[in-house]
């Protein structure tokens, strides 16, 4: 049970920083409406925090390998609390973004010290399930966030939205440090990596290369929802954020599932392949959704909410069997630092299609992304992993 314990403070990091680092596309239109911005740069401020992550992650996992997950998270996911209170009194545009892509530098220790936890406290056949159960951590800051953040915007505005997450962050960050510990024995089968760097390996590439298609469809989504709902819809706020919370309990439950189902099988590219097809057909009924305008457009962005994050824990434990216990924090962090560059690029590209030509195009766009990750997608030749 010890291990679950050592999990649960992982999970606890990750979704209380998840907040801000991810939350802020929830509240999109206040701060539209706090800046008086467009809907790109809009965008650009909610995602801010991926500037910083992008630079800050192999650090982390360089540190992690070296210090462990304890002080990672405790200093990490405790300066980003600092940072995140710190933009709530800050008005200036430039200012917010270059304080928010900071918090996103320091928090990101939670998204290598968790995926570490799992490969250095569970057996092979559990990490399937503990790595979902880590996965859950996103979607459920992501749901808390769906819940919380808007009424918190309509009653306090955006400065109240950020001192919500840097609460969070605090309490997570003192919890961790408190009581995470180093596993009490070597775990076996730790990975596959060949003596020096497991970056020698084709395959390791190719799960970089399909995660980092598959952040495509689920930036436009988790960014752009809320915002489509409102504008093409003539949704209410608050209850667009209630149906993307929804969705966000949905993609927990569904991580879990397909974390079982990668133990199960002792495959995860197999599993990740056919939740690939799956999202395909969600993503051409989006497309038509919003073409149309009909009721099919909410539906499908709901469940384009729960598959297009269905499969990333599947190819983050992938990527962290293959790098083995010397490289994990590195390699983790190598994975969240390409999804976070694509991420980055896409925000602002997304925003501006959508404004030209509809948010049909950009869910387009994340159509066309998943479709190309199939022939890289390395699932030919995948062997069970046994304990």
């Amino acid at each position: 049970m010890r291990r679950w314990r050592m999990l649960a403070l992982g999970v606890n990091a990750h979704a209380s920083v998840t907040l801000g680092l991810f939350g802020l596309p929830l509240v999109m239109p206040e701060i539209m409406r706090h800046f008086a911005v467009s809907l790109p740069v809009g965008g650009l401020i909610a995602n801010a925090p991926a500037f910083g992550i992008l630079l800050a992650l192999v650090v982390w996992g360089a540190l992690a390998d070296r210090h462990g997950e304890r002080l990672v998270l405790g200093i990490g996911v405790g300066l980003a609390a600092v940072l995140f209170a710190a933009v709530a009194f800050v008005e200036r545009t430039w200012a917010v973004i270059v304080l928010l892509a900071l918090a996103g530098a320091a928090g990101s220790a939670a998204m290598v010290g968790g995926g570490r936890i799992v490969l250095r406290w569970f057996e092979p056949p559990e990490r399937g399930v503990a790595m979902g159960v880590r996965q859950v951590s996103f979607t459920l800051g992501m749901a808390v966030g769906a819940f919380a953040l808007p009424p918190v915007a309509r009653a306090h505005g955006l400065p109240g939205v950020l001192l919500v997450c840097a609460g969070a962050s605090l309490l997570a960050a003192v919890l961790a440090a408190a009581f995470l510990a180093e596993p009490p024995h070597e775990i076996s089968g730790s990975g596959a990596a060949p003596a020096g760097s497991p970056y020698r390996q084709r395959t390791l590439w190719r799960v970089h290369a399909t995660s980092a298609l598959h952040v495509v469809p689920q930036i436009v989504v988790s960014t752009y929802g809320v915002s489509c709902l409102v504008g093409l819809y003539g949704w209410d706020s608050v209850a667009a954020g209630q149906l993307f919370g929804a969705a966000a309990i949905g993609g927990a439950v569904v991580r879990i599932a397909v974390g079982r189902w990668s133990d199960r099988t002792g495959l995860r590219m197999r599993p990740l392949l056919l939740i690939t097809f799956a999202t395909l057909g969600v993503l051409a009924l989006l497309v038509a959704g919003a073409l149309t305008r009909t009721w099919l457009g909410p539906v499908m962005l709901a469940l384009a909410a729960v598959m297009t994050v269905a499969g990333n824990g599947l190819a983050y434990l992938a990527a962290g069997e293959l790098a083995g216990p010397g490289w994990a924090g590195r390699v983790l962090g190598t994975h969240n630092t390409i999804q976070n560059t694509v991420s980055l690029i896409v925000t602002p590209l997304a925003g501006v299609l959508m404004v030209r030509a509809g948010f049909w195009a950009g869910f387009a766009a994340g159509l066309v992304c998943t479709l190309a990750s199939l022939p890289v997608l390395p699932a030919r030749g995948e062997r069970p992993r046994g304990g």
